[in-house]
């Protein structure tokens, strides 16, 4: 079903598709800026174009991203690579079971010289937010980015403060390692846009990062490749990316699919719908086109909407994934037509 809707030609760029024609200049910006950022952050994580390209989605898309796998996988070398291929204030948060939540978000203190009290911005005043080990505060501080993340504000002492967009949250967890952690609660998984699971290196790309990274490490190399203006840009582009009617229903059929689902007791929201849509124009826009086709949906399924789900009782019983139930989903839910023109 990978058919061009709208006619035009794919050619390759280093993982990116582009098309010739019939696509807006804004978008073959895009492409380049995006290989870009890419090619950079490949320097320093070996083998894992996957969950590169799905980082990459997440900050078009305006969201996100959670990335959860065991220790020493590349979870917080993935997040700094992105912070520092974009020349834009980063942060870096290490959770903690006694991080207080003014700790993020920022504290009023008094200035005895002005006798008044004065904001002093917490990390979370930054473009990118990496937040390492997530799971390791306690659910007072975790909740400290509820409003952050949602809303790209922060409320302290009865004022409010905006967040400078771009704004992205990358958190890592380990699901292993369960002992002095507090689970995320479903209303912070659901404030991810995704969650990506670096997984084991092959052994041919585990073998180059034993060549690359066995004198200095590459992040120390890495320069930026993009500007904060030209990633606000590249986001207003992806804004712009059509979808039809029948891909939006598509989204919501395959939303309510996870709500009526034996073996889950917790379905997407419609958050997750929302996010799901954003999510597919990001990844269109990556593949060089201005439109949605019902593959991005499916892309991008498992995991936008996994995280979010919970399975039931007997799910569990029987060791069934989210995982799983969602590509069942996705091959079970009608896909809707599409017309070339």
């Amino acid at each position: 079903m990978r058919s061009l809707a709208r006619g035009g030609r794919r050619t390759s760029h280093g993982g990116l598709v582009a098309v010739t024609h019939d696509v807006p200049h804004q978008l073959g910006e895009l492409v380049t800026t995006a290989h870009r950022i890419r090619e950079a952050i490949e320097s320093v994580i070996e083998g894992k174009g996957d969950a590169v390209r799905l980082t990459l989605t997440v900050l078009l898309a305006e969201g996100h991203l959670l990335i959860e796998d065991v220790p020493g996988v590349g979870k917080t070398m993935l997040a700094k690579a992105l912070a520092r291929s974009i020349d834009c204030p980063v942060r870096r948060v290490q959770f903690t079971p006694d991080l207080l939540p003014s700790d993020i978000t920022g504290v009023s203190a008094y200035n005895q010289q002005t006798r008044e009290f004065e904001f002093k911005p917490g990390p979370v005043f930054a473009n990118i937010v990496v937040g390492d080990e997530i799971n390791r505060a306690s659910p007072k501080t975790q909740s400290a980015l509820l409003e952050c993340m949602e809303e790209r504000q922060v409320t302290v002492d009865g004022h409010t403060y905006q967040l400078d967009a771009p704004f992205m949250v990358i958190a890592t967890q380990n699901p292993i390692e369960m002992e002095g952690t507090y689970p995320l609660p479903e209303a912070q998984r659901d404030r991810f846009t995704a969650r990506v699971a670096m997984g084991y290196p092959e052994p041919t790309a585990e073998l180059e990062m034993l060549d690359v990274h066995g004198g200095t490490s590459p992040l120390d190399k890495l320069e930026p490749v993009a500007t904060t203006s030209e990633v606000r840009a590249l986001i207003e582009a992806v804004r712009g990316v059509y979808v039809s009617q029948p891909v939006k229903k598509y989204a919501i059929d395959l939303a309510v699919a996870t709500r009526h689902s034996p073996d889950l007791r917790l379905g997407a929201s419609p958050r997750s719908t929302l996010q799901l849509v954003r999510a597919a124009r990001a990844h269109a826009a990556l593949s060089g086109r201005d439109y949605v086709i019902p593959d991005d949906l499916q892309d991008l399924a498992v995991p936008v909407l996994a995280h979010r789900l919970l399975p039931s009782v007997e799910a569990q019983g029987q060791r069934r994934l989210p995982e799983q139930v969602v590509m069942e989903l996705v091959r079970r839910v009608p896909v809707p037509e599409t017309r070339a023109s």
